[in-house]
């Protein structure tokens, strides 16, 4: 599913109720999501070999989605196209240009 795809999507689903709360208080519920995220990756060992299985592997996948369905959500309540947004990175790293990034942390 493409970017722009998944935001129609969740648009379609969520946009009246996330317009009834507003952009704060969507905001709020995205945050709060990044935490449920940190506490999913808090419970995992790493390295974890052959990757991650089971209920840690569902576990995390559900958490990711929930994340990517309210940042689209607040792009939308913004009037955002992420695909869009998200060709800021088409030609590698946004400050040094590179396709490997070489930045400085």
């Amino acid at each position: 599913m493409e970017i722009r795809e998944f935001q129609k999507l969740i648009k379609k689903i969520y946009y009246k109720k996330d317009k009834k709360r507003g952009v704060e208080g969507s905001f709020r519920w995205l945050v709060e999501e990044v935490g449920e995220l940190a506490r999913c990756l808090r419970k995992i060992k790493y390295p974890t070999p052959g990757g991650l299985k089971g209920k840690n592997r569902q576990e995390l996948k559900e958490e990711f989605a929930d994340l990517l369905a309210w940042l689209v959500s607040l792009a939308s309540l913004v009037g955002l196209d992420l695909e869009e947004a998200a060709k800021k990175y088409k030609n590698g790293c946004p400050r040094c240009q590179k396709k490997r990034c070489i930045c400085k942390e």
